[in-house]
């Protein structure tokens, strides 16, 4: 045993935990090369041809939404925070359910490619397509930083390595695969990979669930106060509010932050919203709603388990000295449980799940450049699907080298409290123009525009002003101070703006298309003229 125990903190047998990836790697390279074959037009590469059923497409939404942050970051925080960790499970879930509810149908029933085709629907098409591509382009960059932070810290820990130099080498190899994946696989090859992740993630995390309920007798309770045994520092305070949260009012008004960038943010996210277009039929999308509720909520209340057995069995010290530190918690738990071989087969899964996350971001973002920036904007609607497709692969080979370069910076911050500032922006700068597009008849394009850049740049601003970026321990830019926004999360003031600045603009302009609202209307309530618009 001791023998698998590196000095870093790390666990397991390097040799057997990348045989696991480079079959994992293989496996599914060979599943994206086999089904993407005839990427050609634009429709082919960014929403898969609208050729997946609601059962597909509800386990992909399922792999698509339960990221690094779901099963890394959670179990961590959870280990080490308790009940405050379990904030990040609950703000997920209550995220993903306001997103449905809300929007997701009714952008889908547009019948579009991206996010700014619903958007610049019934607003002025130029500025609407810059604005929301800038929009989609920051928050998936965010989302990408947490994944590759996340998948550095991992690899980082099944290799025993914990030098700054090897685990950027490391966020710089899974960039290259990633960018393989998309550059292959398309919508297509990326959906395929987020099935077979999500089947293979919820089944494993469903067996660790059952194993670490039997080692304590199958009850909850025991194996909470196993948690507190094993985190003397925390105590009791692990089940009850306010271990990372309660300890000031700045503290307390930070979760206030976060829970509403929680809450609010994944209405926002354009990878998320984008899924729903890869189904044929508003019939479709709903049954792919009910498949991802089911799943993503059970997947939630299992991470409860996780993350106190993580707690109770490898212990707050152990979690704190292994790279990526609260990143470490499951796979450290999977190595108590079953040793090297379940810790090489989990590992591999969590590095499914962060190749499978960042594909669809990526995919997401490339396609928002090369349809909205690229056609609309540059080249005024007249480009053709072949010029967009060959466009949109030279921008995954740059949203791949922004993202490793990225990734490096974040390595040591926990994957869910990244995610957490990605929420932030899309509900920011996307939730209040999208609700405001599909509900508000007198909305315009000063509103969306003011609403879109305001909340943009209120999160941008705060973020890089937070003690995120500099002055404190955990900061991107260590040993700098410039921060003088004291909140870890914008989104207690950056959300609120956008949907001010969307009213205001509003109010001071005169524009107001009533029979584009109306024509969009009818669209988004009964899906007439998708499949003229898919076709097209």
């Amino acid at each position: 045993m001791n023998a698998l125990v590196a000095a870093s903190g790390g666990t397991g047998s390097p040799v057997l935990n990348v045989s696991i990836f480079v079959v994992f790697v293989v496996v599914t390279l060979t599943i994206v090369v086999k089904v993407a074959a005839g990427n050609k037009t634009a429709s082919q590469m960014f929403t898969g041809g609208a050729s997946f059923s609601g059962q597909q497409n509800g386990l992909a939404i399922a792999g698509d939404y339960l990221s690094a942050a779901s099963f890394l970051g959670i179990a961590g925080a959870i280990a080490l925070q308790g009940y405050d960790g379990f904030l990040y499970s609950i703000g997920f879930l209550v995220a993903w359910l306001v997103a449905l509810l809300l929007v997701a149908e009714l952008i889908r029933n547009t019948g579009r490619l991206t996010l700014a085709d619903v958007l610049s629907y019934r607003l002025q098409q130029r500025p609407m397509r810059i604005a929301t591509s800038l929009s989609v382009l920051a928050v998936s960059l965010f989302y990408l930083l947490a994944q590759m932070a996340g998948a550095g810290s991992l690899v980082s820990l099944l290799l025993g390595i914990d030098g700054a130099i090897a685990q950027d080498v490391v966020i710089g190899v899974v960039g290259v695969v990633m960018v393989a994946y998309v550059m292959i696989g398309g919508m297509k090859g990326t959906t395929w990979v987020q099935m077979i992740k999500a089947v293979l993630l919820i089944l494993a995390v469903a067996i660790m669930t059952v194993w670490v309920l039997g080692l304590f007798g199958m009850n909850l309770s025991q194996l909470m106060q196993g948690a507190v045994e094993s985190n003397p520092d925390a105590g009791e305070d692990l089940l009850q509010p306010g271990l990372k949260y309660g300890e000031s009012l700045t503290t307390k008004i930070d979760f206030i932050s976060l829970s509403m960038a929680l809450v609010l943010g994944t209405a926002g996210l354009p990878h998320v919203l984008q899924r729903f277009y890869t189904v044929p039929t508003s019939r479709q999308a709903r049954k792919s709603v009910e498949w991802a509720i089911w799943l993503i909520g059970g997947f939630y209340l299992l991470s409860l388990v996780i993350g106190y057995g993580a707690g109770a069995l490898v212990g707050a010290d152990r979690i704190n000295n292994a790279p990526g530190k609260a990143n470490a918690a499951a796979p450290l738990l999977a190595f108590e449980l079953g040793g090297s071989w379940l810790l090489g087969i989990v590992s591999g899964i969590a590095f499914a799940t962060i190749l499978a996350v960042v594909a669809g971001l990526t995919i997401t973002a490339s396609a928002s450049f090369a349809h909205d920036l690229y056609n609309e904007v540059f080249k005024n609607g007249q480009a053709n699907q072949a010029d967009e497709v060959r466009v949109s692969r030279n921008a995954i080979i740059v949203i791949g080298v922004i993202a490793i370069l990225g990734g490096m910076l974040a390595k040591n911050q926990n994957i869910a409290f990244l995610v957490a500032l990605a929420f932030a922006v899309a509900a920011s700068a996307n939730l209040p123009t999208i609700l405001y597009s599909l509900f508000w008849r007198r909305f315009n394009t000063r509103g969306a525009l003011w609403s879109m850049y305001g909340g943009l740049a209120f999160a941008l601003v705060l973020i890089a002003f937070s003690p995120v970026v500099s002055g404190s321990e955990t900061a991107m830019i260590p040993g700098a101070d410039f921060a003088w926004f004291p909140l870890a999360n914008p989104g207690l003031i950056s959300i609120p703006a956008g949907f001010i600045l969307g009213w205001l603009g509003t109010v001071t302009s005169q524009e107001f298309n009533r029979a584009k609202y109306a024509e969009m209307e009818v669209r988004s309530l009964t899906g007439h003229g998708v499949a003229e618009a898919i076709e097209h």
